[in-house]
């Protein structure tokens, strides 16, 4: 098993997190709660009010294991990492790509495919999956939205206009997402997805899909630097100060199965319903605590599942997917093959 799957996520408001010999220690007011062995993880992620000791945060930084710290709802605040060890000749490769409207649109137009696949997939599931429930006009709007992305990805697969194909990813999420509540089965109002809503999430669905987000965003960075990119720069994602694009680049072909197939398993077998979420004073909708742990629960078995890797021909765990596609991109980026090959869900 690769360290990529284990990322220890430490939700305990007031923990303190330090380090004995090669072991986490987790206290909570004064009292051991919990202790893992530094080799079992690749990456620490403290949500909330959780504090680590400067040895700590020093060992884990020899080790390789990054440290981020996001907010109690999930919103990502800061990482700590050592020294980034990567190959100069292949980010300096990504940067010259990124620069080259042609050769950076080649790459857009892969990952673009591999997102409009996967969220065809997570349509045509639906259909599959709740063919008994589903009313006459959810069939319709479903079946149309699928034919749509068919559309759009014919036209992303000869576009070579970056802007162009940014707007045919807009198109298709349009899309996607005005069709996601027909997915739904759950019967609360609360729980229903009327579009859309980030910075803040508005409603329960959109607080479930932008928590998911930001892990997968965690591991998708993480791979990315493991195999010597730089997560900042990005293709499809535009460069800003902070942000971490090409990580959101990768994060795309993950979002329809890590991430909206998960939170529609989570909503329609009622492990999460309106109880698990609060509305803010500005109407932002946010987890509670213990739903959050509900979700991280999933979110690692759900990575522990194994799915065939369409390029490779081979199963592996699906929490490794991020980092074999990180693999493929420093591959096509130093010429070892063609294209860079996305992320297919079957």
């Amino acid at each position: 098993m690769r360290r990529q799957l284990n990322t220890l996520y430490v939700t305990t408001e007031g923990a303190w997190l330090h380090k004995d010999g090669a072991n986490i220690v987790m206290d909570v007011d004064g009292e051991t709660r919990a202790r893992l062995p530094v080799h079992m993880l690749e990456g620490l992620v403290c949500l909330g009010r959780v504090m680590v000791s400067p040895p700590l945060m020093g060992y884990c930084a020899e080790q390789g294991i990054t440290v981020s710290y996001l907010s109690m709802h999930g919103r990502f605040q800061a990482r700590v990492e050592g020294p980034v060890s990567g190959n100069v000749l292949l980010r300096r490769e990504q940067y010259r790509r990124t620069d080259d409207p042609t050769r950076c649109a080649q790459i857009v137009q892969n990952i673009l495919v591999g997102k409009l696949h996967n969220q065809r997939a997570v349509l045509g599931r639906g259909l599959r999956d709740h063919a008994d429930k589903l009313t006459d006009d959810d069939k319709a709007a479903l079946t149309h939205a699928h034919k749509r992305l068919d559309r759009i990805m014919d036209k992303v697969q000869s576009e070579t206009t970056l802007d162009v194909l940014r707007g045919l990813e807009g198109e298709a999420a349009q899309s996607y997402f005005g069709v996601f509540d027909h997915l739904i089965r759950s019967n609360e109002t609360a729980m229903r997805f009327k579009g859309r809503s980030r910075r803040p999430p508005m409603d329960a669905v959109n607080a479930l899909l932008s928590f998911l987000y930001t892990l997968i965003t965690h591991d998708c960075r993480s791979a990315l630097e493991s195999v010597g990119l730089d997560p900042s720069v990005g293709f499809l994602h535009r460069d800003r100060p902070g942000r971490p694009s090409l990580a959101l680049d990768l994060l795309e072909e993950f979002r329809p199965l890590l991430a909206d197939r998960l939170a529609l398993s989570l909503i329609n077998l009622k492990q999460l319903t309106s109880k698990d979420f609060q509305t803010m004073d500005n109407g932002a909708v946010l987890l509670k605590e213990d739903s959050r742990k509900v979700v991280l629960t999933a979110y690692q078995e759900r990575k522990r599942e194994e799915l065939r890797h369409v390029f490779l021909d081979e199963k592996a765990p699906i929490g490794l997917f991020p980092f074999l596609q990180a693999q493929l991109m420093a591959r096509h980026l130093r010429g070892d093959i063609d294209g860079y090959p996305p992320f297919l869900w079957k």
